[in-house]
């Protein structure tokens, strides 16, 4: 007769066997999809759909590098993550400083938002963390910063249901990404990362002081190279 004890172990042993398999499956899942849109532009994500659904519909246009004025990449940067050609997609400085002043904003890098735009959700889970910070450097090893940059322009929200800087340039200034000016590019990054309370047409006094900022932080990007990892 098979004991009470052992009857338990075996079901803890399958229950583990098949918890592990689990884990391992969403893991390469991951992966796989990693390695996928290193070179294939992601489909509609969480966010997105949550959104559509809200709002009825999105503006949303994909464009590639090379359709995007570099002015815009270097305004972006600027705005989100000045030193993004520098780390490997945790800035250590930007978290010592937030957990110092008790805050968590200037410590999410560009890779980060787009790990958690693509890959993951919206919301301040301890379980979306942890996948942020397994995903990140998973992201920052096999998609180059131009791949990145690219990606994080098309992903993020400039206005209400405004998606990416092609719809975006088109939304505010009715033009393409590709010839937006210094300014224009500005405005649409001083917007980030509360589309829904500021605007690049219509700017409050705030916006336009960022704006300023990030043209000045843009300008000195290009000048001491820190733009070199995405700049063609």
């Amino acid at each position: 007769m098979v004991s009470e004890r052992s009857s338990k172990g075996g079901v803890r042993r399958r229950v583990l066997f098949w918890l592990s398999r689990g884990v391992m499956a969403v893991l390469g899942g991951f992966a796989f999809l990693v390695v996928l849109f290193s070179f294939m532009n992601p489909p509609i994500n969480v966010y997105q759909m949550q959104e559509s659904v809200r709002l009825g519909g999105l503006e949303r246009e994909w464009a590639d590098w090379d359709e995007i004025a570099p002015v815009m990449g270097r305004a972006a940067v600027a705005a989100e993550d000045a030193n993004f050609c520098l780390h490997w997609g945790f800035d250590m400085a930007a978290i010592r400083q937030a957990v110092a002043e008790g805050s968590g904003r200037g410590a999410s890098t560009i890779s980060q938002q787009v790990v958690k735009n693509v890959f993951l959700w919206h919301g301040r889970s301890w379980l979306r963390k942890a996948m942020e910070a397994m995903l990140t450097p998973a992201v920052e090893l096999v998609w180059s910063k131009q791949r990145i940059l690219e990606v994080y322009l098309n992903v993020a929200e400039f206005d209400e249901g405004v998606f990416g800087v092609q719809a975006a340039a088109q939304h505010y200034f009715g033009v393409d990404a590709r010839d937006l000016s210094a300014l224009q590019a500005a405005r649409l990054a001083a917007v980030l990362p509360d589309p829904k309370g500021r605007s690049a047409s219509n700017p409050s006094n705030f916006v336009r002081n960022r704006t300023r900022s990030i043209i000045s932080g843009a300008e000195t990007i290009a000048a001491d190279g820190r733009d070199a990892c995405f700049r063609d």
